[in-house]
């Protein structure tokens, strides 16, 4: 009998064996209860269990010694693309029928070079090139595994993408010569998706009563924009301008539509008021701007003065290199607003899990909550921190101790260069126009040429 059972725990994933964890001695930053020095942190079958002094563990339990270092919640980022390549389903101005959450890479090492900035959750999100796109997924550094479903975070609410502004338009009326090709064009795009949805409820509902006779056609977009209709969605809206910010404002009031977080939102400064008296959230960036001609205008005091108007708002990243460094993004709202820590590491903690939908089970270390934790050589807001360790559901993920040197999971850990391509890309490529490189390349060199042959032909 001992030696099946032996061979059983050889055979078991290793995970599954490492799922109970012991932190001493750390000074424990809740974000939502304070900070508590020299504590313990007791993590059962992937669950916290006990937060306090001098506790034991059952036996087998690993122990993690945080004595003179920082713990905090794993940090989340709320506008993220790792995982994913290719993100913009760009055939129509509403693709909400797609889904990014079907198409995860477990094997981008971007998932572990996040999880080595502190950071265990991130929204895996469709790009912004429609005016409503794809649906996104919630998803758990897992990085070790094979099986995409494995990053799926089981529970979290549905989202779904939205986009205002230049985007869409350079998309769809400048690329593909349909509407929108303007900022007033984008705004019908949405009325007329709603009022589209409103009609196939209705229709199905006047089957369902036997009003109707013959069943309506099948249309997982409609359904999609239903469900958004519903509440069942939250929308997660790339945005700028804050014109635009009040428009769609004013579109969700008429549809009676109230989940929405802004991305991005860089004039959200301006309508901080009316972000916070529709009961909108904000995820912006510490201090990215000027990027291009729409987006030319902000301030780093942003996320300052949303969070001083009462908005929900976190700082994302938006990019593969800065995902690593969000707490140095948190930070930089202590130098432009004064926010005080907990308000900081909210920005990157419990606040996106709230503009997720998740904020019962992460973004603050409390018992009951998953396991997800960072460790920290100094305070997480400082310049000097280095991160020591990240912890997903009571694992282990990221040891800066022991991790070998090339932690990717390839066709041949052994090469040279990973079997993917990699390259520094600029930000608009990277992020959420990614996919649209040569597609926006191709009208641009079309566009020129006309303007050359017209201007040969002129006399």
């Amino acid at each position: 009998m001992l030696k099946y059972i032996l061979l059983i725990i050889i055979l078991l994933p290793k995970d599954i064996l490492s799922q109970n964890i012991l932190i001493k001695n750390g000074t424990v930053l809740t974000v939502t209860n304070g900070v508590k020095e020299n504590t313990d942190i007791l993590i059962i079958n992937g669950k916290i269990a006990k937060i306090d002094k001098n506790l034991t563990a059952p036996e087998g339990t690993r122990i993690v010694d945080a004595n003179n270092q920082y713990v905090m919640p794993g940090i989340i980022d709320a506008h993220s693309h790792i995982a994913l390549d290719v993100i913009n389903e760009a055939t129509s101005p509403v693709t909400a029928e797609v889904n990014a959450g079907d198409v995860l890479d477990p094997l981008d090492v971007a998932i572990y070079r996040a999880l080595a900035g502190g950071v265990t959750i991130s929204h895996a999100m469709h790009g912004s090139a429609n005016a409503i796109g794809g649906q996104c997924e919630t998803i758990k550094h897992r990085f070790g595994t094979t099986n995409p479903d494995e990053l799926r975070m089981q529970g979290a609410p549905r989202t779904i993408k939205f986009a205002l502004g230049e985007n869409p338009i350079r998309t769809h009326g400048e690329g593909s010569k349909i509407s929108p090709n303007t900022r007033m064009g984008v705004e019908q795009i949405f009325r007329n998706a709603f009022s589209q949805a409103q009609l196939y409820m209705k229709e199905w509902d006047d089957y369902k009563k036997g009003i109707t006779k013959t069943s309506p056609v099948y249309s997982l977009r409609n359904e999609t924009v239903a469900d958004i209709l519903k509440g069942d969605i939250i929308i997660h809206c790339h945005s700028y301008r804050a014109d635009e910010i009040l428009m769609l404002l004013r579109v969700l009031k008429d549809f009676g539509i109230n989940k929405i977080c802004f991305q991005h939102v860089n004039e959200g400064f301006k309508v901080a008021p009316e972000l916070a008296a529709f009961g909108a959230s904000a995820s912006v960036f510490a201090d990215w701007w000027a990027y291009k001609f729409e987006v030319y205008y902000s301030t780093a005091y942003n996320a300052a003065i949303l969070t001083r108007n009462g908005v929900v708002t976190s700082i994302n990243s938006d990019s593969e290199e800065l995902i690593r460094h969000l707490y140095h993004e948190a930070a930089k709202t202590q130098r432009y607003g004064s926010l005080t820590d907990d308000e900081a590491l909210a920005l990157i903690t419990i606040n996106p899990a709230k503009q997720l939908g998740i904020d019962n089970r992460v973004g603050s270390i409390e018992v009951g909550k998953d396991g997800d934790i960072a460790i920290f050589s100094q305070h997480p807001l400082s310049i000097y921190t280095i991160p020591q360790m990240t912890i997903v559901d009571g694992i282990v993920k990221f040891d800066i101790k022991n991790d070998e040197a090339d932690m990717r999971i390839d066709i041949n850990p052994n090469e040279t260069y990973s079997s993917f391509y990699e390259n520094q890309r600029h930000h608009e490529s990277q992020g959420c126009m990614h996919g649209l490189e040569e597609l926006l390349m191709e009208d641009s060199y079309a566009k020129f040429m006309r303007y050359k042959y017209s201007k040969n032909h002129s006399h």
